[in-house]
């Protein structure tokens, strides 16, 4: 029944079966992340446990040790009022916490309290009192180490919010669709009001998973291989619970029929109704948020970047963990930067890019878009542009208004370092006017390599030949222990670097991506901020900030089943958002991405820090490679109604962001 419902529903088994033996235990470890027992209670005299030998103590101690022995995140507790005393609830307390001390499994513990129900054999008993229910919850918090969380039910307290008062910091399951079956008597509180009790005491509301965040991101311990990739398919990048509404379906896909430009595998059967970057699903509405507000780490952060200090890796990890009021807070004040530096405009390029070729020597195990090599099994049509193709498509894009191409692919292994050469000068012979922005640090090493150039001198001939700018792509991720992962024969962190320098020092402009949520975490996030920073404090050469979120549908390492369905939209908006915090003084421009997320989200982003809308993109097909299903082409009609709503003015500028349109400013 447990794998049945995880292979079906995209729901988590947490089996709760009662105190079982260890083979037993083994057995469920393979079908459920987590596992629970509630203690009860150590006194093996009480009548509510009369002729239930399941409840007899040792057993119950020795199913508690036995989970700890096969690394089962497990669940356990107290029932308060039953005929105990306080210092049994102590007793059965330190017990757990031993077994935790010893093995490092018990990740939350429930403190519930007793209320009687008509058709028990307890139905005249007295309800727990509130006074020692309270005691008992405050005492758990201060015997158990900060590691296992607490919990208690809100739906068996009339004011719940006490229970948050007494130290606990898990509501437990609830459910807007199930009743307590234990309870039904006492439904469970509403979504809405269980958030607004918990933020009116200056906490937030953030769903989790039946594995909590500590042991979910360390599966290699405490999941059975089968569970690693349900785990993370359904987590966000701190291992909690993905928040953004909507069914969530486990993902099954076919071969494409035609693949052409799109993705090389469709869905089929259920379809999830959730937001992720690439898809048509409206996102929900984080900003503006009806009562924005930060208490303790967060507001202490920005305070302290109101007044001059600046956000260190530590700083930025706090940042990300923000959620409810806290996102609304922290959107405000990237935009209120947003309109000390670039006012109430929002800016756009009429571009094309053009994709030479999608063959490739690399083996980047988040591109869709590579039909190179053959162990990845992808199967759409390899292409090659020639130098001719590439100079119409620029006379094209001229001819129906835009200004620049951006000009990236594949490493064709029968490429020669003069390759890019030769395609900027093809584009500048046929139309001298356009802004070549082009090639990755990974083809301009790549192309510097094959010639035995330095990159320094490479570079010079790229701007010889007219090479105006380089996009951030191949940046990914930069930390090194993430491109391991997703990227290990790409340029490191330092390479990457390298060649912005020295693309910097030689008057060419480039900007920095970062490409989030695979595989990695917040850390890697500030990580990849700090050395960007630290280069543009150095050169001053990137002109904005473009945060990519990962596109997952088609991406290699998901059907893999070894990524994260790319970031929320939560953590696409924070991404942005403390980006504009992050880069403030140094790089005055944040750009999102529609194609990956969209109008709807675009907007929002747009009330959160960003002011650039990047191009209208003729021709995109990496993120559509990838899965996404947002079009190949924008308008300035389309960016005009993205921008309408918010009294803000659409301008069009270049690729060095001079305005080119009549109304910049107004």
């Amino acid at each position: 029944m447990a794998k049945l419902v995880l292979d079906e529903t995209g729901l988590l088994p947490h089996a709760n079966a009662g105190a079982l033996y260890n083979d037993e235990l083994a057995m469920l470890r393979s079908v459920s992340p987590s596992q629970g027992m509630m203690l009860e209670s150590l006194r093996d005299d009480l009548e509510c446990h009369r002729g239930a030998p399941d409840k007899e103590p040792q057993r119950r101690i020795n199913t508690l040790c036995e989970a700890g022995e096969l690394a089962i995140p497990f669940t356990s507790g107290i029932l308060v009022g039953i005929g105990e005393e306080r210092r049994d609830r102590i007793e059965a307390l330190a017990l757990i916490a031993a077994a935790h001390a010893k093995y490092g499994h018990v990740q939350e513990v429930i403190v519930q309290n007793f209320l009687p129900k008509a058709g028990t054999a307890m139905h005249k008993a007295k309800p727990c009192p509130e006074d020692e229910y309270l005691w008992s919850i405050a005492v758990a918090r201060l015997i158990l180490p900060t590691s296992i969380h607490l919990q208690a039910p809100p739906n068996l307290s009339d004011d719940f919010g006490i229970l948050l008062d007494a130290g606990i910091d898990d509501w437990g399951g609830v459910s807007p669709v199930t009743a307590d079956h234990v309870n039904p008597e006492r439904p469970w509180p509403a979504l809405d009001r269980l958030r607004d009790v918990t933020e009116d005491r200056g906490m937030v509301l953030a769903p989790r998973l039946t594995i909590y965040p500590e042991y979910a991101t360390a599966p290699e311990k405490w999941l059975d291989p089968a569970l690693h990739f349900p785990v993370m398919d359904r987590t966000d990048a701190e291992g909690l619970g993905r928040d953004d509404p909507g069914a969530f379906w486990p993902e099954k896909v076919t071969a494409a029929d035609v693949v052409q430009d799109g993705a090389e595998v469709v869905l089929v059967g259920h379809k999830s109704t959730q937001w992720y970057s690439g898809s048509n699903v409206k996102p929900m509405t984080l900003v503006p948020h009806p009562r924005p507000a930060a208490k303790g780490r967060i507001a202490e952060i920005i305070e302290g970047h109101r007044n001059g200090q600046e956000l260190g890796e530590d700083e930025v990890v706090a940042l990300f963990a923000a959620r409810g009021p806290e996102v609304g807070y922290l959107a405000d004040y990237a935009d209120e930067l947003r309109f000390k530096t670039v006012g109430n405009n929002v800016t756009w390029v009429h571009n094309r890019n053009i994709n030479y070729t999608n063959v490739c020597t690399y083996k980047c195990k988040f591109c869709g878009f590579s039909k190179g090599p053959l162990s990845l099994n992808l199967r759409g049509t390899p292409y090659l542009l020639t130098l001719d193709d590439i100079a119409e498509r620029a006379v094209e894009a001229w001819e129906m208004g835009a200004t620049e191409v951006t000009l990236q692919g594949g490493i064709h292994p029968d490429f020669d370092g003069d390759y890019y050469i030769d395609v900027t000068k093809a584009v500048k012979s046929a139309v001298p006017d356009m802004h070549v922005h082009g090639f990755t640090a990974l083809e301009v090493t790549e192309g510097a390599h094959r010639n035995g150039e330095s990159l320094r001198e490479y570079l010079l001939r790229l701007k010889e030949a007219g090479l105006a700018s380089l996009p951030g792509t191949a940046a990914e991720i930069l930390d090194d222990d993430i491109r391991a992962i997703i990227c290990s024969d790409k340029v490191n962190t330092e390479e990457w670097l390298e060649c912005h320098r020295q693309a910097h020092s030689i008057g060419l402009h480039s900007n920095i991506t970062i490409m989030f949520g695979s595989v990695e975490h917040p850390r890697s996030w500030a990580k990849h901020m700090v050395v960007t920073r630290e280069l543009q404090k150095e050169t001053g050469g990137f002109t904005e900030f473009i945060p990519l979120p990962f596109v997952h549908m088609a991406s290699p390492i998901y059907l893999q089943r070894k990524a994260r369905r790319g970031p929320t939209f939560r953590e696409n908006l924070l991404m942005h958002a403390i980006g504009r915090i992050f880069y403030h003084g140094l790089i005055d421009n944040v750009q999102v991405s529609w194609v990956k997320i969209g109008t709807a989200g675009a907007a929002q982003l747009l009330q959160s820090g960003c002011n650039d809308l990047g191009g209208t993109l003729m021709d995109e097909n990496i993120s559509r490679a990838a899965g996404a299903n947002h079009g190949q082409m924008m308008t300035e009609g389309r960016f005009g109604e993205i921008v309408a709503p918010m009294r803000r003015t659409l301008v069009q500028r270049n690729t060095a962001y001079k305005f080119l349109s009549p109304t910049a400013g107004a």
